[in-house]
């Protein structure tokens, strides 16, 4: 039965491989819950008609049995009777129903083994339908954790690619270079100062020097 072979094929499906190869393993894992339901759902229904079916052929075997019962007995009765012919057309009668005795009883096996199929795939099934909930969650969470754990290793690795390394030393050198400029800055203006001092402690010393030279000139007219 082509229900069966999906189903079978749903049941021997491995979910954790079904995850690790899908491009979304959210939308798969949620895709082969709702195939299973749908396929619990047409397992279930089919084990219905099966069963149906298998007590509507065992009640015509039953009823098959006793009419060829009933021919039997008749051409007993017929025999007594000393009426051969109608024994005959009533043997006749049951050897029909005999063959078609054995005919009910190849029907009947046939579908018990059937409805006992059905009954073990829909177990299976259920059980993987239960498994697949349960991991339904515990799946997505590891794949979530795996994009994370993804992404971040892109960005360690990008940040270590040669365009990031370059852009990163030129930001470096920027830096170095603005802090000698300020540090040459600050120097320049230390010297400044002092240059300042010492022109006005010269020019203190010229003053005083020329006052010096005046005084002497009038103690000495």
């Amino acid at each position: 039965m082509a229900l069966l072979e999906r189903v079978s094929t749903l049941i021997r499906a491995n979910l954790n491989d079904l995850i690790d190869r899908a491009e979304d393993p959210e939308k798969m894992i949620k895709q082969v819950i709702l195939d299973m339901d749908n396929q619990y759902l047409q397992v279930k229904t089919q084990v219905a008609i099966s069963i149906a079916d298998l007590h509507m052929l065992e009640k015509k075997r039953k009823e098959n049995q006793e009419s060829m019962d009933e021919w039997f007995r008749k051409a007993e009765k017929s025999v007594e009777k000393q009426q051969d012919d109608l024994a005959r057309i009533a043997l006749e009668r049951y050897r029909s129903f005999q063959r078609m005795a054995q005919s009910y009883s190849e029907q009947v096996s046939d579908q018990q083994t059937q409805v006992e199929g059905l009954k073990t795939a829909l177990q299976k099934l259920e059980q993987k339908l239960a498994e697949a909930k349960s991991k339904k969650d515990l799946l997505i969470a590891r794949h979530r954790r795996s994009q994370v754990a993804a992404r971040a290793g892109r960005a360690e690795m990008g940040m270590g690619s040669p365009a990031q390394v370059g852009a990163f030393g030129r930001l470096s050198d920027k830096v170095h270079h603005a802090e000698a400029v300020a540090s040459a800055e600050k120097e320049l203006a230390g010297e400044n100062v002092e240059e300042q001092f010492a022109q006005m402690e010269k020019n203190e010393e010229i003053e005083r020097l020329l006052a010096d030279i005046k005084g002497r000139r009038t103690l000495n007219p």
